[in-house]
């Protein structure tokens, strides 16, 4: 018996995570003033905007790695490419709790963006072998 995740079952986590993210995007875009409050962030016109931009950059991210794992043959650089915006994120979500910007609560974002993009790149691993 072994405790490692099936390939398909791997990729079926992905393509949920990038479902999410593209819809948590989108609630980003239109929600930005109470999602930042929320988070305990500034609220202001320039704060909300940039929340905002950076919400349509989730939904592009994830949509676009939800289509690459759909594919009949996975792209596996698009994946990469995922997996190195929720390892970015996660950190940029750490350092603004660390300074200040956001509350602690804003941490679970930040450990759901490092686990996800932790199995985006165990995925594209056991792509890569297969080649």
């Amino acid at each position: 018996m072994t405790t490692a995740i099936s390939d398909d079952r791997l990729t079926r986590m992905l393509e949920g995570i990038a479902a999410l993210t593209a819809v948590s995007g989108l609630v980003q875009m239109c929600a930005a003033g109470r999602v930042l409050h929320v988070l305990g962030a500034e609220n202001t016109p320039g704060s909300r905007q940039g929340f905002a931009t950076v919400g349509m950059f989730m939904t592009v991210i994830g949509g676009l790695q939800l289509q690459a794992l759909h594919a009949s043959e996975p792209e596996t650089g698009v994946v990469a490419w995922g997996a190195t915006q929720k390892l970015g994120a996660a950190a940029a979500v750490a350092i603004g709790v660390r300074r200040g910007v956001f509350s602690r609560l804003a941490l679970l974002v930040s450990a759901q963006d490092a686990a996800s993009g932790v199995l985006a790149v165990a995925w594209c691993v056991r792509q890569r072998r297969r080649t």
